[in-house]
Formats: C-alpha cells, sequence, structure tokens
C-alpha cells in the first residue's frame, strides 16, 4: 500500500492568532462546514425524499412524515403543526409552545410511532422520547412572510421578491437536540454511521428536512407553487443563545479538529503556485458573489449594521485590487487581506478555500473526535512548566483577581439546564459557577507548580483541585488549536463571538445578533432542494438572490 500524499503547504496560522475571540467571531462558512459536507454526500447518493405521510387540514395543521435512505439506513422526519395562539409565540428558551414540532426518526415510523411522536414532540422537553428519536428540534413561523407567501400563492401571484430576500426563511428554529437530550438516541448509537460519523451531522439533515417541509406547508395552504428560485432563497433561520457557547469549552478536542482542518485547508490552497484561467475566473466570480452576499445582509442593530457596511466597503476596496495571477496568488491574497479587518481575513479565508474540493474536502473526515479527549500525560511537574510555557503564556497575562478580569460567570439555569452567564458583582449565584475559566485555572496552577520538580501524580495527590487544569495543559500540547485564547470571565468577552464561530462551522450565514449573548441566522439558503442533488448541487457558498 503506498504511502498517502500530502499536499504541498504554507506554515499553518498559530493559534496564538488564529484562536482569539475577536477572529472566532468574524468568522464564516466554508466547503468543510457540515451543512455543505451533508448536502455532498446526499448528492453522491443520490438520496430521494418521499412523503408517505401527509395528514394536514387546509389551515396547515396536523402531521406529515418524509422518509429517505442515507448511508444504508431509512431516516424519517416527523413533522407536527400546531395552531399557535399569537400570545404564546416566542423564541426564548423560557417558550413552551411552538408553531411546529420535529423528530429525526430512526427508520420508517408506523402509525403507532407517529401517534407516539406527534403527542410527545409539541412538548418537547416537558416530554420524553425513545432511541429510535434521533434528534428533536422545534421552530416558528416567521409570522409575516409566512402570511404574505400564503396570501400571494392564494392570489395566484409568486411572493414579494424584495421580502423574500430581506427575511430568507418561513420558520425559525430554536433548539436543535441531539445526543441523548430528554430520552433521545445518544451519539454513540449512530456515530459510526456513514453519513452520520462527522460532527452534528444528524442535526444537520434533520435542518434540511424541516426547510423541504415549510415549503411544502407553505404550498398547501396556499394552494399554489413557489417558484424554484425563491424556494432555493428560502432557508431555515435559528435563533441561537448561550446554551451553545460553551460546547467549544468543554469539548476542546473536536475544537482543535475542525479549526485544525479549516487551517490545514487554507495552508494547502495558499500553497498552490500557479492558478488555470478557470481557476481564476472562478475565484473572481465568487469573489463578487460575496460583494453581493454582503450587500444582501442587513440587521436591526446598529452596531452590527454599521459592522457590515465597513465590511462591504472594505471589500469592494480590495476586490478593486485584487488579482489571482502570477506565483502563490492566493498567499498574496490572504497577505492583501491581512491590512484590512477581521472580517475582511476571513472572508477572504473562505473565499480562497472554496474552489478547490479536491485538496480541502477530504479533511471533513478529520473533523469528529471519536476517542474523547485523551492524550499522553507528562510524566513530572517541570514538563507541566514547560507546556504551560510553550502553550498556555496567553493565560498567565491576565489579572483575575481585577473585576474586569472575573466580572462574568458561567453557569447552568435550574430551570433550563442550559448555561448561562452572571455578572459576579451584581447578581447572585457565583457559588454555582461552570468551570470554564481555564485561563485563571492554568494560571492558578502555573503559581502552585513547585520549584523541585515532581511527578504529576504527587503534585495532584497533594493539590487534587488543579486536576482540570492538568489535564487542560497536557491537552494543550498536543492539540494546539483547543483552547480559546482570552480569558472567558473577563468583562469583556463577548459570548456572541463563540457563538458565531460555531455556526459558521455548521453553514450558517446572516448573522442578525440581538445582543452580545444570541443571534439569529440562517442555515440552507442556497442549499439545492430535494430534486436538485445532482453535481452541481454543492454551489451555494454565501448565496445570493437570483431571479
Amino acid at each position: 500500500m503506498k504511502d498517502e500524499v500530502i499536499p504541498p503547504h504554507v506554515p499553518l496560522r498559530p493559534p496564538d492568532e488564529v484562536m482569539r475571540l475577536a477572529r472566532m467571531g468574524s468568522m464564516f462558512p466554508t466547503r468543510l462546514s457540515f451543512l455543505r459536507s451533508m448536502i455532498r454526500r446526499l448528492a453522491r447518493e443520490n438520496a430521494q425524499i418521499t412523503r408517505p405521510v401527509w395528514n394536514m387540514d387546509e389551515g396547515g395543521f396536523g402531521h406529515a412524515v418524509y422518509s429517505l435512505r442515507f448511508g444504508g439506513h431509512e431516516y424519517s422526519l416527523v413533522a407536527i403543526s400546531t395552531d399557535l395562539p399569537p400570545e404564546l409565540r416566542t423564541d426564548r428558551v423560557i417558550a413552551t409552545a411552538w408553531d411546529s414540532a420535529y423528530v429525526l426518526y430512526d427508520g420508517v415510523p408506523d402509525a403507532n410511532e407517529i401517534a407516539r411522536i406527534a403527542a410527545a414532540a409539541p412538548k418537547q422537553e416537558a416530554a420524553r422520547f425513545s432511541e429510535r428519536d434521533l434528534v428533536l428540534s422545534r421552530a416558528n413561523k416567521s409570522v409575516r412572510l409566512f402570511a404574505h407567501v400564503v396570501q400571494a400563492l392564494q392570489d395566484g401571484q409568486q411572493p414579494d421578491e424584495k421580502m423574500i430576500r430581506d427575511v430568507g426563511y418561513l420558520m425559525r428554529t430554536t433548539a436543535v437536540y441531539g445526543n441523548g437530550k430528554f430520552g433521545i438516541a445518544d451519539r454513540a448509537l449512530i456515530a459510526d454511521r456513514p453519513g452520520l460519523e462527522g460532527p452534528f451531522a444528524a442535526e444537520m439533515l434533520t435542518v434540511w428536512l424541516i426547510r423541504h417541509f415549510t415549503h411544502d406547508l407553505v404550498e398547501h395552504v396556499g394552494g399554489g407553487q413557489l417558484a424554484p428560485h425563491i424556494k432555493r432563497h428560502l432557508g431555515i433561520g435559528n435563533s441561537t443563545g448561550l446554551g451553545m457557547a460553551p460546547f467549544l469549552v468543554t469539548h476542546p478536542v473536536l475544537l482543535n479538529n475542525w479549526m485544525m482542518a479549516r487551517e490545514t485547508a487554507l495552508a494547502r490552497v495558499r500553497a498552490i503556485e500557479t492558478l488555470t484561467k478557470a481557476q481564476q475566473d472562478r475565484l473572481a466570480d465568487l469573489s463578487h458573489r460575496a460583494a453581493k452576499h454582503l450587500a444582501e445582509w442587513d440587521v436591526p442593530d446598529p452596531s452590527h449594521q454599521a459592522r457590515i457596511v465597513t465590511l462591504r466597503a472594505d471589500w469592494q476596496s480590495i476586490l478593486s485590487d485584487l488579482k489571482f495571477d502570477g506565483t502563490r496568488p492566493l498567499d498574496k491574497a490572504m497577505e492583501q487581506a491581512a491590512r484590512y479587518s477581521f472580517d475582511v481575513q476571513e472572508l477572504m479565508a473562505a473565499l480562497v478555500i472554496e474552489p478547490f474540493a479536491e485538496l480541502v474536502d477530504g479533511l471533513c473526515d478529520c473533523m469528529a473526535d471519536p476517542q474523547g479527549p485523551f492524550c499522553p500525560p507528562l510524566s513530572d511537574t517541570e514538563a507541566l512548566r514547560a507546556a504551560i510555557r510553550d502553550h498556555f503564556n496567553w493565560a498567565l497575562v491576565p489579572d483575575y483577581d481585577a473585576e474586569t478580569g472575573c466580572g462574568q460567570f458561567w453557569y447552568v439555569s435550574e430551570a433550563k439546564q442550559e448555561p448561562r452567564l452572571g455578572l459576579r458583582f451584581s447578581e447572585p449565584g457565583a457559588e454555582l459557577e461552570s468551570p470554564l475559566d481555564i485561563g485563571r485555572q492554568i494560571k492558578a496552577l502555573n503559581a502552585a507548580l513547585p520549584e523541585q520538580s515532581q511527578p504529576v501524580s504527587a503534585f495532584l495527590a497533594a493539590f487534587p483541585q488543579h486536576a482540570m487544569a492538568v489535564d487542560r495543559v497536557q491537552l494543550g500540547a498536543v492539540h494546539p488549536y483547543a483552547e480559546i485564547r482570552d480569558n472567558l470571565i473577563a468583562t469583556s468577552c463577548l459570548p456572541i463571538d463563540m457563538l458565531r464561530c460555531k455556526l459558521s462551522f455548521f453553514g450558517a450565514s446572516k448573522f442578525d445578533p440581538k445582543s452580545d449573548r444570541w443571534t439569529r441566522i440562517t442555515l440552507c439558503q442556497g442549499a439545492p432542494l430535494a430534486d436538485e442533488l445532482n453535481a452541481a448541487a454543492d454551489d451555494w457558498w454565501l448565496p445570493v438572490f437570483a431571479p
């Protein structure tokens, strides 16, 4: 068996540069994003969606089942649509009722299973589920757009294209739960299945099927057919808050693998010596598509809208001088972007990765974490001190005793069992703090290390409170992108940066922050429809509305 040929690459960007919140909060989706890799897999298998059950009244209330064969297994989305009074409709986690609820089911459910799911799914966390239930979700309508589309179809017309472009989705999910929550199947049950072995693959499949359902639902109620280009632009909205942010801290190896894959992809394309005329033209087309996408991206928040306006202007400025000829043109493009903001730099990174499937797509296979956070232990405290010096100098800089250095604390809400962020000096609950203060723990560990080296086991026997910090140092010595290299309890920490990083790996775009703690996004916008899974199914990076 021949050794695998590793493509040439330039040095990867160092973790001290990449793993900073301000940069992570500027990330854009790439072809490595989980939705993109899922759609490619569906297209390769020529997956066919059937709708064995459609039990909806004229108002669009009832249930439906969508089934497909994927990776050698049958899966079904059971969708339940309910008549929700306006006063109960909210995106907040305190909600107890939603317009619709969903279960991704392992197999094709019979009538008894459909009845069970139809009774349980609308209750969400108030119900309990079985291991045949792989993913649980719920969504609310974008009431104004949904009603407009229904009325337009009833009038025999297509909906207003400006409204379609401005909103971009008919429904907005407020949760997509997997991995054993509320009794649904543990991740281990499906982790080895072809097509679902990647991170959040089952959840992404669920979102894509929900989008299909929303199209069918609005056409059913409106009594007409949406034009394909309109359906393609109607993705799935999502409201995401603090519950998602700590994931990046509690899954350091997974975070490392995601970032390592992305940085490796970037390093490979930057090493390309010259580009063909076709490749140059493709990059030019994509760069102008990005400009159009930015032009269609508006948010209500004034500060974030100002950031988008600046990005638009900077992107136009860089396009005026951007060429893809000569030697190492993509490396030069990244060097040009380095003169601008993190937003420009990360948009450029996503752009230059996009056309090079043969160099990049295989890295998707490296983004899971089948083994968990295991690594060789360090032998003694001198090795521990050296690892801190080499990989965690960033953690030794902040003053964690200053009010600005520890002004926030993470905890888990008793009511919702979801992560929250409190203000240490003005709100109660700091005694319930979750251990997400990695930097502070590392600095405390460093201060406690003895002058004379001793086995790590002996040190921990005397100071067991430092066990978690020791684990993180050992991981960091092997997984360079495992840690967010910022103080996560400082008053300057903005959780929205963590959210955007994670959501960009999902494939999200049109970030619409509502505060520094939660955001709305759009998923699947521009993604191929169920009958468009073909060789061209992967060309929907930063989509624009195209009549």
